[in-house]
């Protein structure tokens, strides 16, 4: 099985990282790196899933903030674009490698965390995350910025990750964040403990696809900028190994005879450390 060499750090547990020594070690030689969009909007890649930002006039917008014990690593990155204190924080979802420094935005540098109801409502159940790190404002289908000259649509899609999926598109730079309903080149994490499933990621990613056209630049959960044509490869992927599994499912295999089986080599390069070709199979087989 090959795995795929990543930059970041595997989502053990997708949980909020504990700020103990031993989490403090683990993000010790992270550095964050900032790739500018076009217009207002940059990509900010450091560990756990890809920060969105908007910086200009208005002040600083983010789009998720990875680990806690990367928080003032993320302040100190972007301090340069104008300001280490965002106005505003928008959580693409609950899991902990995009919500893990909320708190330190929220109580240390009076952001306003946003983001979808059952965000809000995962999050709350778990006596680990504290009050600070919950969303202030939440949504049922999606709420509108118009912040540093450009409309930033948030739009929830439902089960497909998680049941709290949200994606933003930043209108004037074209720039699309799609959270974890793309891991570019990658078998996704698909949380069906948290109302996640196949079927419903495969109908999220073509919705996100009839949003978007050639010229979107594409901001991955993980893995490095995109665009149009990576997604519909995605998509086509999740696709074709689905069908694949689901026809040795109803020809009566069990899970583990087809895990046994495996799928077609082309999808080889697609396994990582995380998601190999066993767990995709598992989740796909479920």
């Amino acid at each position: 099985m090959k795995f795929k060499a990543l930059s970041m750090l595997v989502l053990s547990g997708l949980a909020v990282v504990s700020t103990s020594g031993l989490a403090d070690d683990r993000f010790a030689k992270v550095e964050m790196q900032v790739q500018s969009l076009g217009g207002s909007v940059h990509m900010m890649v450091g560990s756990g899933g890809n920060i969105g930002v908007s910086a200009g006039e208005d002040g600083v917008l983010i789009v998720d903030d990875q680990y806690a014990p990367l928080a003032e690593k993320i302040a100190a990155a972007l301090k340069p674009l104008g300001s280490d204190s965002p106005k505003y924080v928008i959580n693409t979802h609950y899991h902990g490698d995009h919500t893990g420094s909320n708190a330190f935005f929220s109580a240390n540098k009076d952001a306003t965390i946003f983001a979808h109801d059952n965000v809000r409502i995962r999050l709350a159940s778990d006596d680990k995350v504290s009050a600070d790190a919950l969303p202030v404002v939440t949504y049922k289908d999606g709420i509108t910025f118009h912040f540093n000259g450009d409309t930033i649509h948030v739009k929830h899609l439902p089960d497909g990750h998680t049941d709290g999926d949200s994606v933003i598109w930043f209108e004037a730079p074209n720039v699309l964040h799609a959270g974890d309903l793309f891991f570019k080149d990658m078998f996704p994490y698909i949380d069906l403990g948290a109302g996640g499933s196949v079927v419903g990621y495969i109908a999220s990613v073509t919705e996100i696809l009839g949003m978007i056209d050639e010229q979107t630049k594409v901001i991955p959960g993980h893995g490095s900028l995109a665009n149009k044509a990576d997604l519909q490869r995605f998509v086509d992927m999740i696709r074709e190994t689905y069908e694949f599994v689901q026809v040795h499912k109803e020809a009566g295999r069990s899970e583990d005879e087809v895990v046994a089986l495996g799928l077609n080599d082309q999808w080889d390069t697609w396994a990582w450390q995380f998601i190999t070709e066993e767990r995709w199979i598992r989740t796909l087989y479920k």
